[in-house]
C-alpha cells in the first residue's frame, strides 16, 4: 500500500527537524513538511481555510473550539512550543514599578485570547495577587501598527474591557510613551533595551522561572499538534503514527544538542545549560503525552474558564485522540 501523502505546517524547531530532513519518517505517511516560522500565519489559514492536513496550533484556541464543539480537527498531545512567561511582561517604569501596580492599568496584548496572554494572566491573578478585573486590555501588535495577525476567535463568555489598537501605532510605541502601562503576551517590543523607561518588571525572570515550575510543574505549553478531522476519521492510524514520529525527532534532537564534541547551538555554556535543565526537570524538560503535562494543562483550562473563554474547565483526557494501536 502507497504511503499516505500528508502536509504539515509547522515552524523548524530542532524538535521537529528530523521530521523534515527525513531522518525520522512516520510509518505509512509520506510527510510533506511545510516550513512556516510565523505561527500566527498557520493559525490563521488553519482555522479559517482548513489549508494543512496536520500543524502546529494555538492551545488556547483548540480549546475554545473544542469546548464550542466548533472543531473540524483533533489534538495530538505533542506540544510544538512551550515558553516560560515571567519575562514576558514588559513595563514604563514611570508608571509600574512593583506586580501589584499593574491593577487597574491599561496593559497591551496582542490577543486577548492568546495563550501566552492566558498564562501571563494566570501568573498575575494566582501567583502574584493581582486582581485583574479593572485592568483595560490594549489589543493589537506589539511592533508594528494594527491587528495581530487575522484570528477566527469563538467569542467570550463573559464581559472584559478590551480596547483595539487604532493609533497607527505599535503596542510597543505606547508602551515608550506611557500611553499604555505594560505589555504582556508572546513577543518583547522593540522599545525594550531601547528606551530607558521601558524594563522587564522581573529582571531576574530565569530565577522566578526556576522556582515558579519547582512550585508548580507548570511549563507553558503554547502549542499542540492537531490533525484535520475528516483525515483522522478516514485513516485513525496517521495518530499513532505521527505522535510516534514526533517523539523520535525530538529524542533525535535530544542526541545532537547533547553531542558534546562540538556546539550544536550558538550558546557558549551550552553543555553547562543542559545540566542545569536535567537537575530541573528530570531529564526531559520537552515531555509529549498527557500525564507528564498535567499541571500545566489543568492550569490552562482553569484560565480559560476564569477569563472567560470557556463555561468550565474541560477534562484534559478529553482534549486529545488515542495515540496507541
Amino acid at each position: 500500500m502507497p504511503a499516505l501523502p500528508i502536509n504539515f505546517a509547522c515552524g523548524l524547531y530542532d524538535r521537529m527537524l528530523a521530521l523534515y530532513t527525513g531522518d525520522v519518517k512516520p510509518d505509512g505517511i509520506d510527510l510533506n513538511f511545510v516550513v512556516l516560522d510565523n505561527p500566527r500565519e498557520i493559525f490563521d489559514r488553519m482555522t479559517s481555510r482548513l489549508e494543512f492536513d496536520v500543524c502546529e496550533m494555538s492551545s488556547s484556541e483548540y480549546i475554545s473550539r473544542f469546548a464550542a464543539q466548533k472543531l473540524p480537527f483533533v489534538a495530538l498531545p505533542v506540544f510544538a512550543s512551550r515558553v516560560f512567561r515571567h519575562g514576558f511582561i514588559v513595563v514604563n517604569r514611570r508608571r509600574v514599578n512593583a506586580a501589584k501596580e499593574l491593577a487597574g492599568k491599561r496593559i497591551g496584548v496582542p490577543l486577548y485570547t492568546q495563550t501566552a496572554a492566558i498564562f501571563v494572566r494566570g501568573l498575575m491573578q494566582h501567583d502574584l495577587g493581582i486582581d485583574l478585573s479593572g485592568i483595560e486590555w490594549v489589543q493589537g501588535a506589539v511592533n508594528e501598527a494594527g491587528s495581530y495577525g487575522h484570528p477566527s476567535l469563538m467569542p467570550l463568555l463573559k464581559p472584559v474591557k478590551i480596547t483595539p489598537n487604532n493609533t497607527g501605532r505599535s503596542l510597543s510605541d505606547l508602551l515608550e510613551a506611557g500611553e499604555i502601562d505594560a505589555i504582556i503576551g508572546s513577543n518583547l517590543p522593540r522599545a525594550l533595551g531601547r528606551h530607558p523607561d521601558v524594563v522587564r518588571l522581573f529582571p531576574d525572570f530565569r530565577t522566578r522561572e526556576y522556582d515558579y515550575f519547582r512550585r508548580t510543574r507548570i511549563f507553558p505549553i503554547m502549542h499542540l499538534i492537531v490533525i484535520r478531522k475528516n483525515l483522522y476519521e478516514r485513516h485513525p492510524f496517521v495518530a499513532t503514527s505521527l505522535y510516534d514520529a514526533f517523539c523520535a525527532a525530538k529524542d533525535w534532537a535530544w542526541k545532537k544538542m547533547r553531542y558534546s564534541g562540538t556546539l550544536r547551538y550558538m550558546l557558549p555554556w551550552l553543555a553547562a545549560d543542559i545540566e542545569e535543565v536535567d537537575t530541573l526537570f528530570g531529564g526531559d524538560c520537552w515531555p509529549y503525552g498527557v500525564e507528564p503535562n498535567r499541571p500545566t494543562l489543568e492550569a490552562l483550562v482553569a484560565y480559560m474558564a476564569e477569563h472567560g473563554l470557556i463555561a468550565t474547565p474541560i477534562p484534559i483526557e478529553k482534549l486529545f485522540v488515542a495515540t496507541y494501536g
